[in-house]
């Protein structure tokens, strides 16, 4: 009896002698379960799952280990959830991870039946196993998954432990997870599942390989059925529920995943996808789901239509003006075969340019106030040292406004344009406006930049236009200020929209280009004009007002066309990736079909608001379009940018005196009381001899009486001198040992050394000349008249002839 008394006294004085030992161990096992669940508890690769603004799925990409395996995700369909528990774990809302009751009936079950027919694993139990990498079901691998599913649910809400199941669970072939399960399967977002639908999905991950067709379809087909009978029994369904989800069908083969923007997805991937920084897996976008399903299929209606002529690629981009987000992104044509590249972006990737820019001159011009849009700039054949630019349709107007050369995209006028306003400004303004694609000095694009000599993107330069459009609609929200951030990169991930700062400090005088100059250029390309298969000009009619503009590049390479509203800014290209050139891709032809469709399916807009702070009542000259002198015939007062008033005042109304009978005179040969002094509209000859072409109404100089000439003659002597050929020369061009005909060689002399002279044979422009006046020509036989003009119109001509051999 004394010994036992002092049992209780002896395993005391054991635990005191041994308490650290105790110690360590509870210790040891505390540290065990704290940190025996890895960090983080997946660490497989996964797709990334491109959405729409409205979490609809645009594309996915396969994961690195080639599993169809979306991100994690807590969003879990009640249906789903409901079947799942049921078929997997009834008491997983009341247990602590492990389910004695589970284990229990397990155990006797595997008894009765010889072998492992149930495993008691609970959901919970299920989500270590496969974070584990399915490991071997044995009883060592069950005790290491009931002890991390107790560390788990201590950690994790049941709704997390749900979500990760229902995130890795595989549902047979390479597809793991519900939501790559849904779309694979049913084409559809889990929260669209139907009841036969989940619970086929419930039943899945128990026994994956049921799924493929033809492998034991009528097992699944029966798993499923018994679940529904179960949810029918509990109440979660009834009966008429149970009958009709049991005549749904089993899926076939996968569906494959949506590819409503490839190319933003693999653009994401590249920018979200890659970068610990910034790494996404599920990357919601600014996507209109509508928009870009629609500008889909107006590619795809203009496919057949561009294919016809060799042209393969095209895309579309569509940015909300205000927000900068981009609404639609198609970055090639659909249904491109593989040996046309249908892979490639084209919306990012640089190409020429074209006379998509010409606006953005036209409006810094303005904004300066060296132009109005009725100033008159020479239209004329135009020779820049090895450069000689040539319009469209390799006609001349002499000279022409400049809202006329912008609406009919004249490439001369625009090539003098940009001279005067200088290449570096206008190179430093692209890139402040956000063209990224300038990678060369100013000198070294020249003059080419304004014809697509440089490269850029459709990313960039719709973006151009819609952040002018952006300053422009704001002028009156900032009473007459600018915001600086309103010049900013596109964006398309949601919940990355611009949203100004509360402490912004807008300023007085415009960034770039001014509300005013802006909204001038809007208004002029709002109504562009297309030539015709005659080649006239007709009006491209539209319904809704867009200020629009189209350009081709160099060797029918590039095919634009950029239009905007107040609200939204489309850019559209077509061509070939590879690029080949074909003679129909003309902006006009190819690309503007395409934009004008675009803008049939988005909302209609009100028209920009005219910035009226920004202008004032300017008079200019009628006929040029500078500031009226006194002694213009016709003046206009127009309502014009208030740097209108700095333009130079009209070049080409001169003071002539005339007799009565209206001939011109001088004090030399008529009595100065009897000389009427009259305001005369005087073009320079080279530009009039175009001019009048085009211009009936023009009235030429009048000529000069025959007894004025001598006097006239004596007191104005032309800078420039014929060297060769003499007057009235009759010339034979002898053959070559070869029996080639020759080449006769013309000179001539300018009083300054520095001059440029422009040749003209038979009133076609064959050449300049520069510093030595020298020109080789060929002309066929008969008489021929050559003309030389130089920079300040002073022109001379002379008759000669050439004789038969």
């Amino acid at each position: 009896m004394k010994e036992k008394r002092n049992i209780p006294v002896r395993i005391l004085i054991k635990f005191r002698k041994n308490w650290k030992i105790c110690f360590g161990f509870s210790v040891a096992f505390l540290f065990l379960f704290i940190f025996c669940l890895p960090r983080p508890l997946f660490k497989v690769p996964t797709s990334i799952v491109l959405e729409d603004r409205e979490g609809q799925l645009l594309g996915a990409s396969i994961a690195k280990d080639g599993q169809w395996r979306f991100p994690y995700s807590e969003d879990i369909p009640d249906k789903y959830e409901k079947c799942i528990i049921e078929f997997e774990d009834r008491r997983f809302h009341s247990h602590f991870g492990i389910d004695p009751i589970g284990i229990f009936r397990a155990i006797r079950q595997n008894i009765e039946n010889k072998k492992v027919v149930s495993g008691g694993s609970t959901l919970t139990m299920q989500v270590i196993r496969m974070a584990r990498g399915q490991r071997k079901r044995n009883v060592f691998n069950k005790i290491i998954e009931a002890f991390m599913a107790l560390r788990l649910e201590s950690t994790y809400s049941k709704h997390q432990v749900l979500s990760l199941h229902s995130s890795n669970a595989p549902f047979g072939g390479n597809v793991v997870g519900l939501d790559a399960a849904s779309w694979r399967y049913y084409g559809k977002k889990p929260a669209l599942l139907s009841w036969g639908e989940a619970a086929t999905l419930a039943v899945l991950p128990n026994s994956p390989a049921l799924i493929h067709p033809g492998r034991n379809r009528d097992a699944l087909f029966a798993k499923r059925n018994r679940l529904l009978d179960r949810l029918m029994n509990t109440g979660v369904i009834d009966s008429l529920s149970c009958e009709l989800a049991k005549e749904e069908p089993l899926p076939e083969k996968p569906h494959p995943l949506p590819r409503l923007a490839p190319h933003l997805l693999n653009k994401a991937a590249s920018e979200y996808g890659k970068h610990k920084e910034n790494r996404l897996s599920k990357i919601k976008t600014t996507i209109h789901p509508t928009y870009q399903k629609q500008a889909i299929k107006v590619l795809e209606r203009h496919r057949d239509r561009l294919s016809a002529n060799g042209i393969h690629n095209a895309c579309v981009l569509i940015l909300d003006v205000e927000s900068g987000d981009v609404l639609s992104y198609v970055g090639n044509m659909p249904g491109t075969i593989k040996k046309h590249a249908p892979d490639v972006d084209i919306i990012k990737a640089p190409r020429s340019t074209g006379s998509i820019l010409k606006p953005i001159l036209f409006a810094a011009m303005i904004n300066e106030g060296q132009i109005t849009p009725y100033s008159l700039i020479p239209d004329i054949p135009t020779q820049m040292g090895n450069y000689r630019p040539l319009n469209y349709l390799e006609t001349y107007d002499g000279a022409v406004s400049t809202r006329r050369a912008l609406i009919r995209s004249l490439n001369v006028p625009f090539i003098r344009m940009l001279q005067k306003y200088s290449i570096v400004k206008f190179h430093h303004l692209l890139k402040k406006l956000g063209m990224n694609t300038l990678y060369k000095s100013a000198n070294h694009y020249g003059l080419t930049l304004i014809l697509g000599g440089a490269e850029g993107s459709l990313w960039d330069i719709t973006n151009m236009y819609a952040t002018m459009a952006r300053i422009n609609n704001h002028f009156y929200d900032f009473n007459g200020r600018y915001d600086p951030n309103d010049i900013r990169n596109p964006n398309y991930i949601y919940g990355n929209t611009y949203q100004k700062p509360k402490n912004t400090r807008l300023q007085d005088n415009p960034p770039i280009l001014s509300a005013s100059a802006i909204w001038q250029t809007f208004h002029t390309i709002q109504h562009l004009e297309r030539p015709s298969s005659e080649g006239n000009w007709e009006d491209f009619g539209s319904e809704s007002r867009i200020a629009w503009k189209t350009g081709t590049s160099f060797g029918f390479r590039d095919a634009w066309a950029i239009g905007v509203n107040p609200k939204y800014a489309v850019g559209v290209w077509s061509g070939n990736a590879d690029g080949e050139g074909r003679p129909g891709l003309v902006g006009i032809h190819a690309s503007a079909p395409i934009l004008f469709d675009i803008f049939d399916f988005l909302p209609s807009s009100d028209w920009f608001d005219k910035p009226e702070d920004e202008h004032s009542e300017i008079g200019i000259c009628h006929h040029s379009g500078y500031l009226a002198l006194p002694h213009c015939e016709i003046k206009d007062t127009l309502r014009l940018p208030l740097k209108s008033m700095n333009i130079s005042s009209c070049p080409y109304h001169k003071i002539i005196q005339i007799d009565q009978e209206g001939n011109r005179v001088n004090a030399l040969c008529q009595p100065p009381h009897t000389i009427r002094q009259i305001s005369y509209f005087i073009l320079p000859p080279l530009l009039e001899h175009y001019y009048k072409s085009k211009h009936p109404s023009y009235k030429a100089l009048p000529p000069m009486r025959e007894d004025c000439k001598d006097n006239f003659s004596n007191n104005s002597k032309s800078p420039m001198q014929f060297i060769y050929p003499k007057y009235e020369a009759k010339i034979y061009i002898p053959v070559d040992w070869k029996g080639k005909e020759s080449k006769s060689i013309f000179k001539a002399t300018h009083r300054d050394s520095k001059a440029k002279l422009y040749w003209h044979l038979n009133n076609d422009f064959i050449g300049m000349t520069e510093t030595f006046h020298e020109l080789k020509v060929a002309p066929d036989t008969g008489p021929h008249i050559l003309t030389i003009v130089d920079e300040n119109g002073n022109s001379i001509s002379r008759k000669f002839e050439i004789l038969k051999k």
